[in-house]
């Protein structure tokens, strides 16, 4: 026959009952705190992104304003190569205008001359 220990609940028997409430209440307390968690990271993720996105678009504007103040630069020393480049046919021709001037003759020989040998080169 069965003992009365056997029977009536002891301690043990009433907290192993207990137990499956009690863990039910901390495993929802856990998720929701895994919930927290997630929530958190989530918000540190986006926050992440936009601190990104603001480094890499300063980045862009850094490199835009760089880029403009570059060919700024080049289309001044482009513009000072062409007006010396200007002045120096200018004074060649000057120059030229002054040599047919003083030696009519011997400019109108040279011109012959080339288009002699212009003419033989053309014809080959």
């Amino acid at each position: 026959m069965a003992t009365t220990p056997d029977l009536a609940p002891t301690r043990k028997r009433a907290a192993a009952r207990a137990r499956p409430s009690a863990s039910r209440a901390t495993g929802k307390a856990r998720e929701a705190q895994l919930e927290d968690q997630v929530s958190q990271l989530q918000d540190d993720l986006k926050a992440i992104a936009a601190t990104l996105a603001r480094l890499s678009n300063e980045k862009v504007s850094e490199v835009r304003d760089v880029a403009r103040s570059e060919a700024r630069h080049l289309q001044r020393q482009g513009q000072h190569v062409i007006d010396d480049v200007q002045d120096q046919a200018s004074a060649v021709e000057k120059q030229l205008k002054d040599t047919i001037r003083e030696k009519p003759l011997t400019a109108v020989a040279s011109a012959v001359g080339i288009g002699f040998i212009l003419a033989l080169l053309s014809r080959r």
